[in-house]
């Protein structure tokens, strides 16, 4: 547990002056181990509190690790795919290398591959910034979403709006729920029984930029905001 990690006085003085000063806070992981869940749990910890809503840790703290994990998901299939020699921008081969990926793959084989993420330059990035009135979480990959992940991301987007608990969604999936797209359900539900529009949460990806971008965008004030999109997924 991450609560089992005592961290280092001088990382704690850095986050809590950094947070004082108003300063953005980031950290960069290639696969996030307990370690690096305490540095995470720390940073939000001081920055909720330091707005004043230590309320919404689980919130953001849930929502962080299940957009770190899709994020290293991400990036780790391309890594097998390469390691496959298959071509991750045709369809055939995708649905052939998805089918191994799903079957071979679970957290518990992360660390195995942290060394090759570094190697092929693969990185996630997590960024937090706040002011009195707003809280943001970025969840960053240095790659742009492939056309078929934009439109399976934008299925779990509409999928995700049938459940209002995570209960109702593993009764129907049962084992299944990776593929379901159980971390876009996840933090659009935790966003609804926090009081917040499920529309706070959204994907970029720029080809441009070579990024995707998860985002949880919270507003600590009751202020009119303007009309907000219903699209949560935006590709350019």
């Amino acid at each position: 547990m991450t609560e089992d990690y005592h961290l280092p006085q001088e990382f704690c003085t850095q986050v809590e002056r950094a947070v004082q000063m108003g300063k953005k806070i980031s950290m960069i992981t290639h696969v996030m181990g307990d370690v690096g869940e305490a540095k995470l749990k720390f940073i939000l910890q001081t920055i909720l509190e330091s707005v004043g809503r230590p309320d919404l840790m689980e919130l953001f703290y849930t929502s962080a690790k299940e957009l770190i994990v899709n994020s290293t998901k991400a990036a780790i299939k391309r890594i097998i795919f390469e390691e496959m020699r298959l071509n991750i921008q045709n369809l055939e081969d995708y649905e052939k290398g998805m089918k191994l990926f799903k079957t071979s793959l679970n957290e518990r084989k992360f660390p195995a591959y942290k060394s090759k993420m570094k190697e092929s330059g693969f990185l996630v990035k997590i960024t937090c910034s706040y002011s009195p009135n707003k809280v943001d979480l970025e969840v960053k990959n240095n790659f742009p979403l492939l056309p078929v992940e934009a439109e399976r991301v934008k299925e779990k987007f509409l999928n995700a709006k049938k459940y209002d608990n995570l209960f109702e969604f593993f009764m129907e999936h049962g084992d299944n729920t990776e593929g379901a797209g159980m971390g876009i359900t996840m933090v659009e539900i935790l966003l609804s029984q926090s009081g917040f529009d499920r529309r706070l949460f959204s994907i970029y990806s720029s080809e441009r930029k070579k990024e995707t971008v998860a985002k949880v965008e919270v507003p600590l004030e009751s202020i009119q905001e303007k009309e907000r999109s219903t699209e949560q997924l935006f590709v350019e």
